[in-house]
Formats: C-alpha cells, sequence, structure tokens
C-alpha cells in the first residue's frame, strides 16, 4: 500500500506544478497583451510614399486615358 499513496502523492504534485505553469503562463500573456496596447504603434507616420493613399482591391481609371 505504501506504493500506492507514493505514487498518488507524486501525480498530485505534478498535477499542481502543471496547474502553476498554466497560471503563469496566463499572467504572462496578460501582461504581454497589456503593453503591446500601451505602446504606441510603431509603424505610424512611416508610411512608404509610394504607396501612400492607395487603398486594396481595384482602383478608379484615371481621368486622362479618355
Amino acid at each position: 500500500m505504501a506504493t500506492k499513496s507514493r505514487s498518488t502523492f507524486k501525480k498530485r504534485q505534478k498535477e499542481l506544478l502543471r496547474q502553476q505553469r498554466q497560471q503563469d503562463k496566463l499572467s504572462r500573456r496578460v501582461e504581454r497583451k497589456k503593453e503591446r496596447e500601451d505602446r504606441p504603434d510603431e509603424n505610424f507616420g512611416n508610411e512608404d510614399p509610394d504607396i501612400a493613399g492607395i487603398v486594396p482591391g481595384p482602383q478608379p481609371l484615371p481621368d486622362d486615358d479618355f
């Protein structure tokens, strides 16, 4: 009987460790998400002048083609 309780104890410790790691991961994810929201957009104002103002999809025809 002693071996069964030892393995059960190990199993419980292993499960507690797994739960702790899962909570640590969750807290890191929440922290990273908060940091991303607080950080300013790095590409703001760095738009390529060659493609500035171009909208994805079909473009209107230029007026001088007719």
